[in-house]
């Protein structure tokens, strides 16, 4: 029988989280013996005080198994020896289901890894720990495609487990990443990648640096060039602590407000905006979505006066049809050029396609203004589709600016004999503005709040649908006990310039 070395250094309660970095006759995971494997006849060992015990519940599991029913031992028959995990009784009991493409193998692996999914799914991380080292023994299934995919699923399910479990430490995490690259070189990059994030995350940036710099150079035949994307990505967050640690120096310069840099930090300084500016620029050359690594490079390029450099990486990252629409690279690209004193009418021109991408945007409202700068009424009424549109989104729905910028435009608008505009899309939303904006409920709720902000809306719910819509109606009659003349005013407006008002004319 196989024998289970534990590292004497942890605890009983640790011993499951850390099952993974377990040793079998010496070897690891990576050769294929693991935990529970079949010489072990499905036995489940663990480490307290020094010694070897096995699990009551696999012992009363092994005594039920001896008792099995004769249907139960024809299910278990295959080419495969009956493989028993150390799963709950509520767990086996579904390896009664008849499927003659599974034996009984893969299909209690994958009732478990189905437990698995459930507990992290419900953040049970005690029990998805102790569930954990039995799927280990997927790694035995003699398909290619199994292999392939179980190395995989280990590392993702087992670090998301011990980055979350009470009782793990970052040892953990260590050794478990590394036994995780013995599995297999198909993941190593990425196993690589993603422990290098993790560092990161935990304020470790020198260990990621040298990780993501021994990840760089590591080469094996055919594999490592079928994994050159993501040798790009750790190209790219090895440059960009690069950036970061020339961030770090920069801003000591800084503070210490030293008009005159020694030789000695100028040159250090130097090599570091050499470094991540390589790696940077290699990176967000590939199809991608690549914000930090844009926003650092563009900073590294703007700081050494680049401006053009880094327009033309913008412009790039916002316009190349390689890269997938993203919002963000027009939000960087428009703040760089408002940074520099670029024309209105570029800044119009950027915001606009930020406009077809996202209406709800927040800067919308600088859209708005910008448009409103403009002498053209072509823009004007650009200007008041915008906020439209911003109030079509619930995020807009109680924004009182928006709803005071669309009073004065509906207004000016009216003045300027554009009562069509607003008709246009009024028609739009006919259907369903009313109960969106301008139910009973909103009313009264509006006027709790801010009579002022409940007058401007019941303003225009009047221009939209006249004085008989049952919003105006009640902040009418709620208003005018203290603001009479106000309401008054008001009423006589929305019954001169109402869209119904117009229609019958």
């Amino acid at each position: 029988m196989s024998t289970l070395k534990a590292p004497c250094t942890m605890t009983p309660e640790v011993v499951s989280v850390s099952a993974c970095t377990w040793e079998v006759n010496g070897r690891l995971p990576g050769n294929g013996t693991l935990p529970g494997a079949r010489g072990c006849s499905g036995l489940s060992w663990f480490h307290i005080n020094g010694e070897l015990k096995m699990d009551d519940e696999v012992a009363e599991l092994i005594e039920e198994r001896d008792h099995s029913t004769d249907e139960e031992r024809a299910w278990t028959s295959s080419s495969h020896s009956e493989i028993r995990l150390h799963l709950p009784t509520s767990v086996l009991q579904f390896q009664n289901v008849k499927d003659g493409k599974q034996t009984g193998f893969r299909r209690t692996a994958q009732t478990c890894l189905n437990r698995i999914h459930k507990a992290v799914f419900h953040h049970q991380w005690h029990t998805a720990a102790e569930l954990m080292p039995n799927y280990f023994q997927i790694l035995e299934d003699n398909t290619t495609r199994k292999q392939r995919s179980a190395g995989q699923v280990i590392w993702r399910m087992g670090t998301a487990i011990l980055q979350h479990h009470p009782n793990s430490c970052i040892e953990d995490i260590n050794s478990f990443a590394g036994k995780m690259k013995s599995i297999g070189v198909k993941h190593y990059l990425k196993v690589c990648l993603e422990y290098a994030i993790h560092l990161l995350c935990n304020g470790k940036m020198d260990e990621a640096y040298r990780e993501l710099s021994l990840a760089e150079t590591w080469r094996y035949g055919e594999q490592s060039a079928s994994q050159q994307k993501v040798l790009k990505l750790i190209q790219g967050y090895r440059a960009l602590i690069d950036y970061y640690t020339w961030v770090k120096k920069n801003s000591g310069v800084q503070e210490r407000g030293d008009d005159a840099v020694d030789s000695g930090t100028a040159q250090e300084m130097h090599n570091y905006f050499r470094q991540a500016s390589i790696g940077l620029h290699d990176a967000v050359q590939n199809p991608g979505v690549w914000d930090p690594f844009i926003l650092s490079y563009v900073n590294l390029l703007d700081f050494y006066d680049g401006f053009e450099e880094a327009l033309k990486v913008l412009n790039n990252y916002a316009y190349d049809s390689r890269f997938p629409p993203n919002p963000n690279a027009h939000v960087y690209l428009y703040e760089f050029l408002k940074k520099h004193g670029t024309s209105p009418k570029k800044l119009m021109k950027v915001l606009r396609v930020l406009y077809q991408l996202v209406p709800s945007h927040e800067l919308m409202l600088e859209f708005n203004s910008l448009l409103l700068e403009s002498k053209k009424k072509k823009h004007h009424k650009e200007a008041l589709g915008v906020l439209f549109c911003l109030l079509d989104f619930p995020t807009w729905k109680e924004n009182y600016s928006t709803w005071k910028c669309l009073t004065k435009q509906m207004k000016h608008a009216i003045a300027e004999g554009h009562s069509d505009w607003i008709k246009e899309q009024w028609e739009l939303r006919q259907d369903w503005w009313p109960a969106f904006h301008f139910s009973e409920y909103r009313a009264h709720k509006n006027f709790e709040e801010n009579e002022s902000y409940a007058c401007r809306k019941a303003m225009i719910a009047g221009i939209l649908m006249g004085k008989g819509c049952k919003y105006f109606i009640i902040v009418y009659r709620l208003g005018r006990k203290v603001q009479k003349a106000k309401l008054k005013k008001m009423r006589q407006y929305v019954k001169d310039h109402s869209l119904l008002q117009l229609s019958e004319c």
